[in-house]
């Protein structure tokens, strides 16, 4: 079993399960105790641990990829480095890779390519724009969710992974297909290494296989910087010209004559997108047979030039790359005009219909002569995280509507989205992190929650996360702790038990037992004295909050009761004493005793004395006198003390016939 799995990370990400394995690093899949979210951390393997150069690079890079907020690339929400494990946690994505999703489709349809490689390139374009290359991109690195999103995963760690030798191994075969040749070659690279990738996996995508195969990585490299790949279309025609010039131009060893921006392809992806009819104008010769030029659009007889070969230097080419070109411009210049021309003056009079900007970069805009010529732009910058920078996101006329030349329209361009990063407020009070998350510009609501962490009235945690990069203005939510979480449990059953065992058995479960004495009334069960006879509340009942009072009546051993005594009607005890004996104790004199309507004598409240669980009865002796008639009577009986029930058991007239275990008393 992996030595992480089922281990807690910094006391806070639990590792569930092995998600993901390459060749710098696990990937797990992890709970975050803290937030309260399932996340996905890549941990480095041990063999990189203890090289100095790679984990300072790593550290790094890793503070500047967590500064990269955008939809199509996996956020980075923690990072860790100790002397012994250095990891990174990003935020958990349910999908496949691209690579899986290839070999599942076997070729995508050329929508579904460019869908997918416009989304890999504004995720590069973002992270371009930040100073950071990839580096190692390729399908194993894309994630698909179900909706057709993509996310970009492993920023950095193929920079990092090269130490001093740069030699291709066995160990890069998962990324050798992909790199730029001057990768290939061991040179420096920027954000165009990542293009030439790209445009391996938009060939792969469209024509479903690689454009390289070989047995070892050494060969695969080598074929990168010396050979050519098959044309797209020769694997499959039914592919779009016009995207197969986007491919093969991304595709280019020679950096200069490749794209050089993620921008720039995007462009052109964009207009075929459009209009799939659309060609380009990209000069170049590309194999060793006798020489044919290739240039974007069609042939006269309208058929695309067939791709062939050529490995004659630069410097004997001239000639035919400007012949190209300048027919490429004729027929650029012809599909513009059929395109832009009726469609500009389509309508009567002097008037245009206004077409659609929203979309187009800046710099799209300002080469586009016709719509110069035509119209009086005004140019506003504003933040917008719908469009990327240099993108056009609104304009102040609608797309169709009539205008006269030289119209004004102001047309608003994307300074991309505005981010900060969540201030640290944990632990702080509610006015204190209230006051500092609106002194940084964002707005703040305020909810509750149990906390194990920290005390009621200090902030627990924030939605989104602190450290979390968000847009500028965003709306952070404050927890404030209400104190530990009310845990409920079930009420044991203790009746029955002996006190001292039944508060211990109550503590253990998170109770508090309160015990109070208590006599048995008529009817109850009989316990001994010590023994818990009743508990509020009773068991089975619904569970209650930990640290209840459960309040436990501990029995006294003795039975209270109330005795009625009925007696002969020739006993004259209207005027005289009545009193109550049991074993020579007095237990109640006359003057406590109610004489009810009947004549009945009633002993209230009268208590047991050496009952025991076999034997629950009591014998009394009822003495009734009258000194001033010189009269005495007692009268012996036998009382159920569980029913306060009494027998007779014989009478006496005089003091001197009781027997002298009964005897009264001692005068």
């Amino acid at each position: 079993m992996d030595k992480f799995v089922g281990k807690r990370l910094d006391g806070r990400y639990e590792i569930r399960e092995i998600i993901g394995v390459g060749g710098m690093a696990v990937v797990y899949k992890a709970y975050d105790n803290q937030e309260g979210r399932i996340v996905a951390i890549k941990i480095l393997k041990e063999e990189f641990v203890t090289n100095e150069e790679f984990v300072r690079r790593f550290k790094n890079e890793s503070k500047a990829i967590a500064m990269l907020s955008h939809q199509n690339i996996v956020k980075v929400y923690d990072v860790s480095f100790g002397d012994l494990i250095q990891y990174i946690v990003m935020e958990y994505i349910d999908g496949i890779t691209l690579k899986e999703f290839i070999e599942r489709q076997g070729s995508l349809s050329w929508k579904d390519s460019v869908h997918l490689t416009i989304q890999i390139l504004k995720g590069l374009q973002h992270a371009h724009d930040k100073g950071i290359v990839h580096r190692d991109v390729k399908p194993q690195n894309i994630i698909v969710l179900p909706d057709g999103t993509i996310k970009v995963t492993d920023f950095g760690i193929a920079r990092f992974a090269r130490s001093e030798q740069r030699t291709i191994t066995d160990k890069a075969i998962g990324s050798v297909h992909y790199i730029s040749p001057e990768q290939a070659r061991g040179e420096k690279t920027d954000e165009k290494a990542d293009i030439y990738s790209v445009g391996v996996m938009l060939y792969e995508m469209i024509t479903g296989t690689l454009p390289f195969e070989a047995d070892s990585a050494v060969s695969v490299a080598i074929m990168q910087l010396q050979r050519e790949p098959k044309l797209p279309t020769e694997i499959n025609g039914s592919i779009p010209l016009g995207l197969e010039q986007i491919t093969m131009h991304a595709m280019q060893k020679t950096v200069e004559r490749r794209y050089q921006s993620a921008a720039e392809m995007l462009c052109d992806l964009d207009s075929f997108r459009k209009d799939p009819a659309v060609t380009f104008s990209y000069p170049y010769f590309i194999d060793n047979s006798p020489t044919k030029y290739v240039g974007g659009g069609a042939t006269a007889n309208n058929k695309p030039a067939k791709t062939v070969y050529n490995e004659e230097k630069e410097k004997n080419t001239i000639i035919p790359i400007l012949a190209g070109i300048a027919v490429t411009l004729v027929i650029a210049i012809i599909v513009l005009g059929i395109i832009f021309i009726p469609k500009l003056f389509s309508s009567t009079g002097s008037e245009i219909e206004c077409p659609n900007f929203v979309g187009m970069t800046y710099e799209q805009l300002k080469e586009h002569d016709e719509y110069n010529e035509l119209f009086d732009f005004e140019v506003k910058w504003g933040n917008n995280s719908e469009y990327e920078n240099g993108y056009i996101f609104e304009q102040s006329q609608p797309e169709g509507k009539m205008l006269k030349k030289n119209a004004k329209i102001t047309v608003y361009i994307s300074m991309g989205q505005s981010t900060k990063k969540v201030p640290d407020v944990y632990g702080k009070t509610e006015s204190a992190a209230v006051s500092e998350l609106k002194s940084n510009g964002f707005k703040v609501t305020v909810s509750q929650m149990p906390s194990e962490d920290y005390a009621a009235g200090f902030v627990a945690k924030t939605e989104p996360a602190k450290t979390t990069v968000v847009e500028e203005g965003a709306t952070i939510t404050v927890f404030i702790s209400t104190g530990k979480p009310i845990k409920n449990v079930q009420v044991p059953n203790v009746v029955s038990r002996k006190a001292t065992d039944a508060k211990k058995e109550l503590e253990s479960a998170g109770l508090v037992a309160d015990i109070k004495k208590k006599d048995m009334a008529v009817n109850d069960a009989y316990y001994p004295s010590g023994y818990i006879m009743a508990q509020e509340p009773v068991a089975g009942a619904a569970q209650v909050p930990e640290g209840t009072t459960v309040v436990l009546y501990e029995s006294s051993g003795e039975y209270v009761f109330d005795l009625t005594i009925s007696l002969p009607m020739d006993y004259a005890y209207d005027t005289g004493m009545v009193s109550l004996w049991e074993s020579g104790s007095l237990i109640a004199e006359s003057q406590k005793i109610n004489i009810n309507e009947k004549g009945d004598i009633v002993f209230e409240n009268v208590k047991s004395s050496g009952i025991t669980e076999n034997n629950r009865t009591e014998t009394y002796i009822v003495e009734f006198t009258n000194d001033g008639k010189n009269y005495e009577k007692y009268l012996k009986i036998k009382v159920d003390c569980s029913t306060g029930k009494y027998t007779t058991i014989t009478s006496y007239d005089d003091y001197s016939k009781l027997p002298p275990e009964e005897i009264i008393s001692g005068d």
